[in-house]
């Protein structure tokens, strides 16, 4: 299980951290929410937890816990400017559709998240 982080992801993680002046990593994760059922969360990790999973590129890391892990695999997570925005964005195979506001997505198939956590448990 993995997820490619870009050179221009790590850069804008390295230079938050700075900014910040603390953290180890962007934790990244999803919850249910918005008009199509799911979003992404993002915050600083301060610490790695026993149930977390480090990425690291170009040193930078991302972390993600066992819930978020099978939502995320597979996925490029890159920072991009369209127009005046600068966002970080999530390239994932697993997402079926987005609402018509970008915010909020679902997924192809909730058996294809849960087989992929099923595989994973017993790895």
């Amino acid at each position: 299980m993995a997820i490619n982080i870009t050179e221009s992801a790590a850069k804008q993680i390295n230079n938050q951290l700075a900014k910040r002046g603390k953290g180890l990593a962007l934790r990244i994760g999803v919850k249910k929410v918005g008009c199509s059922g799911y979003a992404y969360t993002f915050d600083y990790a301060d610490e790695v937890r026993a149930d977390d999973h480090t990425f690291t590129a170009f040193g930078a890391k991302v972390v993600l816990d066992d819930a978020t892990l099978p939502y995320i695999d597979g996925s490029n997570f890159d920072f991009v400017t369209e127009g005046l925005k600068q966002h970080f964005k999530i390239d994932n195979p697993k997402v079926d559709s987005m609402c018509g506001c970008g915010e909020s997505f679902n997924f192809l198939s909730e058996v294809t998240v849960q087989k992929s956590a099923a595989q994973k448990k017993q790895a």
